[in-house]
């Protein structure tokens, strides 16, 4: 009864998790050599017979008859008398081959056999899991949520793995329930405390690269190559694209008639904005298109200190640095330029003031969250309505408002 629940134990690990035919059959006879040289002292001398295909086994060992008076090896050696008992024609000298009774060990060894037997599959399949999603870093994996937790989600792939995507590296208006269907890219994969752990990210630009790859056939294809990704999760995205064929437009590719290939990538990433960027090797070019829809004036760049100067007409600030200053960070972070926006001079309101102008009545570090966001004279705050300033920067309604008379106050003598 024990040999059957023995085999039973080991087909259902089988049939679950998928393991190969060699590697069980090495599993099932490394565990009853480690048995048999525990009892024995040695396992050497044992032939072990798995029939994966009947669900049985047995366990034969092999001794050479030697004279009862001259027995020196009881595991390696059989007295010719007990020979004899097997078979009357056995003589000294002579190989002989019984059967090793399982439940001959004993109910304790059999269930710690199967216990080690189940923890060597185990440990098979972990490192199975391991190995397959060590190689698909960076792979997008659909999978269906099965537990949602406060600091992570627990997704299951299709063959029942388990995958971590946590709350970091979910979009910030990300909302799943148990039974959701999930897509996501593996960004890490490790052994913790003999477990693999396969982290999944939303957040991640390989994320929307690869979308980008699943969308347009021509950037899977290499005529289109994603040059740099840059995003805010949830909030706006920009992508360089260049082509490798004069006769395709690597921006219009992306983002299809009336939109219809960036459409389902926008609605992946929950209504991200996402900019679609023709890659220049120009760098005035390259960070006049980084800026859109703003329109540049002029530009000047340091190139030792990696650093951009930008002028714009009053009107195109707003514009330049985007909704919580997130197109003028993001239009830096794409280029590899620190870009500082000013009001281009001259015109109608060439009467202006710098900010730190008014270091005596406001406090430095609120000049500096005013400068953070492309306000570096009087009139470009002024520029901004109260309810924008406050968006923009960490400062308070209350200290915008005492500001803004501030600065009035300095035009209206």
């Amino acid at each position: 009864m024990e040999n059957v629940n023995l085999i039973d134990t080991f087909s259902e690990f089988k049939e679950l998790k998928n393991i190969d035919r060699p590697t069980m059959m090495s599993v099932l006879e490394d565990v009853f050599r480690s048995m048999l040289a525990k009892k024995y002292g040695s396992a050497d001398n044992f032939d072990i017979i798995v029939n994966i295909d009947k669900g049985d086994f047995e366990i034969w060992r092999n001794r050479v008859v030697v004279e009862d008076k001259e027995l020196t090896d009881p595991v390696m050696q059989i007295p010719l008398s007990k020979a004899k008992e097997i078979d009357e024609d056995y003589e000294v000298g002579e190989e002989v081959s019984d059967e090793v009774k399982f439940l001959d060990f004993g109910r304790r060894a059999i269930l710690s056999l199967r216990q080690n037997l189940t923890a060597r599959i185990l440990d098979l399949e972990k490192n199975n899991i391991y190995i397959k999603y060590k190689d698909r870093i960076g792979e997008i994996v659909t999978g269906e949520v099965y537990q949602v937790w406060k600091r992570e989600i627990l997704v299951l792939d299709d063959d029942g793995n388990e995958l971590i995507l946590p709350k970091s590296e979910q979009i910030p208006s990300d909302h799943f329930r148990k039974g959701d269907s999930i897509r996501a890219v593996v960004i890490k994969v490790e052994m913790r405390n003999n477990t693999p752990f396969i982290i999944l990210s939303r957040t991640s630009p390989v994320f929307l690269e690869r979308l980008f790859e699943l969308e347009v056939p021509e950037i899977f294809d290499g005529l289109i190559t994603i040059k740099n990704i840059v995003r805010v999760p949830g909030e706006r995205a920009k992508v360089a694209v260049e082509s490798y064929d004069e006769r395709i437009d690597p921006v219009g590719a992306c983002v299809g008639m009336k939109g219809s290939r960036i459409h389902g990538i926008v609605r992946e990433l929950r209504n991200e904005n996402i900019d679609v960027i023709n890659f220049t090797s120009n760098n005035q070019l390259y960070i006049q298109r980084a800026l859109s829809p703003a329109k540049i004036t002029s530009i000047k760049l340091d190139e030792e200190t990696k650093r951009a100067e930008i002028y714009l007409k009053p009107n195109e600030v707003s514009l330049a640095i985007g909704k919580g200053g997130l197109n003028i960070k993001l239009a830096s972070q794409l280029t590899g330029y620190e870009i500082d926006v000013y009001r281009e001079p001259g015109g109608e309101d060439e009467e202006d003031v710098n900010l730190e102008e008014f270091e005596d009545e406001i406090e430095d570090w609120i000049i500096e969250e005013l400068k953070a966001i492309g306000c570096d004279t009087a009139r470009s705050v002024l520029n901004l309505s109260i309810s924008d300033l406050v968006k923009r920067t960490d400062l308070e309604e209350e200290t915008v408002k005492e500001v803004v008379n501030i600065l009035k106050a300095e035009f209206e003598q």
